[in-house]
């Protein structure tokens, strides 16, 4: 698993709107910004994905972009790897940030495992 560089892991919290209900974790050795529970961006390696809707996520490919394929071959969907440049660049990966997080928060908030568990019990 490729672990991000510290110049990468600053660029991104730089980039993450600093809201209450926006927060950080750390996410299989890599960073991820999360909205009720939801992950609408993170780091993988020194790449940044985003949570996008088809139309967004096509729209990115064409400036060069990728599917966001933490496994070779098996691309999560609704997540698209943004242009390597997006250090250089934040000001265009701003917009694409501000509507991952838009689009993930009308999503409904994430139950924590452990409730889900108990809900099944009862």
């Amino acid at each position: 698993m490729p672990k991000p560089s510290d110049q990468a892991k600053a660029a991104f919290t730089k980039l993450v709107p600093g809201e209450p209900a926006v927060t950080l974790r750390p996410m299989f050795g890599n960073l991820a910004a999360f909205v009720n529970g939801n992950m609408f961006a993170g780091l993988f390696g020194d790449d940044l994905f985003v949570r996008l809707s088809e139309d967004d996520s096509a729209a990115v490919r064409k400036q060069g972009g990728r599917d966001f394929e933490p496994m070779p071959g098996r691309a999560m969907r609704g997540y698209v790897t943004v242009p390597s440049t997006w250090r250089a660049k934040p000001h265009a990966i701003k917009g694409w940030i501000k509507t991952a997080l838009e689009l993930t928060r009308q999503l409904p908030p994430k139950v924590p495992a452990s409730r889900k568990a108990a809900a099944k019990k009862t």
